[in-house]
């Protein structure tokens, strides 16, 4: 009987959680995501060390006397050098993330995913081959719009409500990544003791809401679903356009032969198209999901905590080596 993980990948397309190329390797998924958290992780692990040399050797003959700019073009050297090495092991592309300090700024965030794009170029890889990760604020599903339409894709990140997903199909933007597990995580420490059956948990609902809207207005934006706890939410979670999934589910999907069940069906045309959203009914309606307006201050100042750590190791490799 084939796997679970092999039957998913019959439904939908598996996407690889991490920089980890040992565990790309073994999964071979089509596509692989990265971010600060994930860039942190793979630089610890000593995989990346001597192209870290090579990117600090870089940096050091380019700006000689600055440090800060030494630092600042370090980190996104490394992080290409790892999407570069990814893209390496699988067929499809590689989500390349832009800062999240850069959340609430529209036009910086542009100039870094340029910036990013410019490397890979550098690199010999085509922009076709890599999706800018920016933060499903306002200003940054507008920096995405403005990529989009300059033919670079973008993948919006830390949805929690359909007003973010909405105003990113709106705007044209490639794919979104909407997250599960984080959403449960917020009810469970609100309501201790409170079980959820899996394909009723807030976050899985959350996803097959969005799907569910993209349909009924036509929307093209792939909804690919995020931050998972067990297997369970993937499994709920079957004919989601793509799953993105770290190595230790992957692991427990390879291990698994629980049988998928047939497809879920959803009606396209069992809800009113949603009227456009502007600015103001954008952040009115963020500032009425409280799970919301949290899980997206909390993710992006755990992404940038982990940027500021990411900063800190190649500070010390910069001064020390």
């Amino acid at each position: 009987m084939e796997n679970l993980l092999t039957q998913l990948s019959q439904r939908s397309t598996v996407v690889a959680d991490t920089g980890d190329l040992d565990a790309i390797r073994r999964f071979r998924p089509a596509d692989a995501t990265t971010n600060p958290s994930l860039v942190l992780k793979a630089l610890r692990s000593g995989q990346y060390d001597a192209l870290v040399k090579d990117i600090l050797t870089t940096v050091r003959q380019r700006y000689p006397d600055d440090t800060r700019q030494q630092l600042a073009d370090a980190c996104d050297r490394l992080t290409v050098v790892i999407g570069q090495q990814i893209l390496t092991l699988i067929p499809g592309r590689v989500s390349t993330e832009v800062s999240a300090r850069l959340s609430f700024d529209t036009d910086a965030s542009i100039a870094k995913a340029r910036r990013l794009i410019q490397l890979y170029s550098e690199m010999g890889i085509p922009t076709e081959r890599v999706l800018i990760k920016l933060v499903a604020t306002w200003e940054g599903i507008r920096a995405a719009e403005i990529l989009e339409r300059d033919g670079i894709q973008c993948n919006l990140t830390l949805i929690f409500n359909k007003a973010q997903a909405q105003a990113c199909a709106e705007a044209g933007v490639f794919l979104i990544s909407p997250f599960v597990g984080r959403i449960l995580d917020w009810h469970q420490q609100r309501s201790p003791g409170v079980q959820f059956a899996v394909q009723d948990e807030p976050g899985v609902e959350s996803v097959r809401q969005i799907l569910q809207s993209f349909r009924t207005a036509g929307h093209k934006t792939v909804v690919m679903a995020a931050s998972f706890r067990n297997i369970g939410e993937i499994v709920a979670l079957a004919d989601c356009d793509r799953l993105t999934i770290s190595p230790a589910l992957l692991e427990a999907l390879e291990n698994s032969t629980e049988k998928l069940n047939p497809p879920t069906v959803i009606d396209n045309g069992s809800e009113d198209k949603p009227n456009p959203l502007d600015e103001a009914s954008f952040r009115w309606a963020l500032n009425a999901d409280a799970m919301a307006t949290e899980k997206l201050a909390e993710g992006i100042r755990g992404f940038d905590s982990d940027q500021e750590l990411l900063e800190t190791l190649l500070h010390q490799r910069l001064i020390t080596t």
